[in-house]
């Protein structure tokens, strides 16, 4: 149907669904990379104009601005978490963006919630979690595990006040969270955003948490209300040991979440399940499926055991919202947010497509390629193994090599478009990892690779 006050619809429709199709089944340039804004204004200038050029001008001007990327979603792209998405949940975002479904509340979006919600019930069954766990999903892991420990604040001071050990619910000295060294980032972030504390708890050498650690920070500081496990760390890959540390915070009745935006999925796979042990009693969990389940950017999909307090925590109440029935599956309920979209259905769409088995498959193959790589690191005189993958990240260094090395390393490669990989640090020491979660990455290029540009 033509639009009469937007004159170039159709044509905007037509190149830009056609620019969608052919990257979406040609793949990315592994070349692309940053420029400075300097650099890509002298490129394309002033975009915005009164009168505006067309839609066909302006898309050749985000092709040029596109070029000026990281693809994160290349093969050979090991940096950081990167994020590879099945075909078939990158062309159904394009279907999530058409349909334009107001995912906030039951009444607006139910077709679409019921379907997100099926990916919940799928995750619950996963974590071997009660019926009555309820979800929803969000941006990423840092709005994820934001909501989480909200709710787990909230939880706290409602529990205290009623017990009558803080007048108001609130601790003297004010509510203590505990994580490790190797913590994401943002939850220390989180914790200045919530004005809460935080207790860093000692690690062994793969940087694993314990229960024995935690309990003497709960028995050493007064208002500890929840711990931070992760599974998988960004840096490593390493598990907290889940299982311990759950059972002390079921005896000190204290918030167990879970951090699994990058290592959550690997509950799919049987081969390292019993690393996870222990989650079926924590409280919420995260996972980002534009990490390690194979959905576009972006998605984290947030879960928390008992609906208690979550309601009470997030519900919003005003005259424009009366019509509102709280009764309902409504994410707006679930987290801080109101306005949404369905990012959750790319990943249905995609699991619906392929099956859960292939979903068990592709984590799979990323852990047994992260094992070939670090046993043929092993294998070469001049590498090094810094430490047994625990999942798909293998960490290791190259003999004999300073910081300007790798920085030098990193950079040709990356021009080259050969692969991307960036050094990190562990205490202080310079290294290299590489995040396997993409199941299309050829691991014998990578290991070729590998050797022979660090002899």
């Amino acid at each position: 149907m033509e639009n009469k006050f937007w004159s170039h619809d159709d044509q905007a429709v037509e190149v830009t669904l056609e620019w969608a199709k052919k990257r979406t089944v040609s793949g990315s340039d592994p070349k692309t990379t940053a420029h400075t804004a300097q650099e890509l204004r002298e490129k394309v200038g002033q975009t915005i104009t009164e009168n505006g050029i067309g839609p066909k001008k302006a898309l050749d001007i985000f092709e040029t601005l596109n070029r000026a990327t990281r693809s994160a979603d290349d093969p050979m792209n090991f940096a950081y978490i990167p994020c590879a998405p099945t075909r078939a949940a990158v062309a159904f975002d394009e279907v999530v963006s058409a349909a334009n479904v107001f995912g906030g509340i039951w009444e607006c979006g139910a077709g679409s919630i019921f379907a997100e919600n099926q990916v919940i019930d799928w995750i619950k069954e996963n974590l071997g979690w009660p019926e009555e766990a309820i979800g929803t999903f969000v941006s990423g892991g840092t709005h994820g595990n934001l909501s989480a420990l909200a709710c787990a604040r909230d939880n706290a001071k409602n529990k205290w006040k009623d017990e009558g050990k803080y007048p108001n619910g609130r601790p003297s000295d004010g509510y203590k969270l505990i994580i490790s060294k190797d913590t994401h980032s943002s939850v220390k972030t989180i914790a200045k955003v919530l004005d809460v504390d935080v207790l860093t708890a000692d690690t062994d050498k793969n940087g694993v948490m314990s229960g024995k650690t935690v309990e003497k920070l709960i028995k050493e500081n007064e208002g500890v209300f929840a711990v931070v496990a992760t599974t998988g760390t960004t840096n490593t890959g390493s598990i907290d040991h889940i299982e311990s540390i759950s059972k002390v915070c079921q005896k000190y009745d204290i918030w167990l979440h879970i951090d699994g935006a990058y290592g959550g999925a690997g509950i799919l796979a049987p081969s390292v399940r019993d690393l996870y042990k222990g989650i079926e009693n924590a409280d919420s969990f995260i996972v980002d499926p534009h990490k390690w389940l194979f959905a576009p950017y972006d998605c984290c999909c947030l879960v928390y055991r008992s609906p208690k307090n979550v309601y009470n925590t997030f519900s919003q109440h005003a005259e424009y919202l009366e019509g509102v029935d709280h009764s309902q599956s409504n994410p707006s309920d679930m987290a801080i947010h109101l306005s949404r979209r369905t990012r959750g259905l790319p990943l249905w769409y995609s699991l619906v497509t392929y099956g859960s088995k292939k979903y068990t498959e592709a984590v799979e193959l990323c852990i047994e390629n992260a094992k070939k790589c670090a046993q043929a690191i092993k294998n070469t005189e001049h590498l090094e193994l810094v430490m047994e993958p625990t999942l798909s990240i293998v960490v290791f260094k190259r003999k004999d090599w300073e910081i300007e090395d790798y920085a030098s390393w990193s950079n040709d490669l990356a021009l080259d478009g050969k692969l991307l990989c960036i050094p990190s640090s562990i205490d202080g020491e310079v290294i290299l990892r590489l995040a396997f979660l993409n199941p299309s990455t050829d691991i014998d290029k990578v290991i070729k690779i590998i050797i022979e540009t660090t002899k």
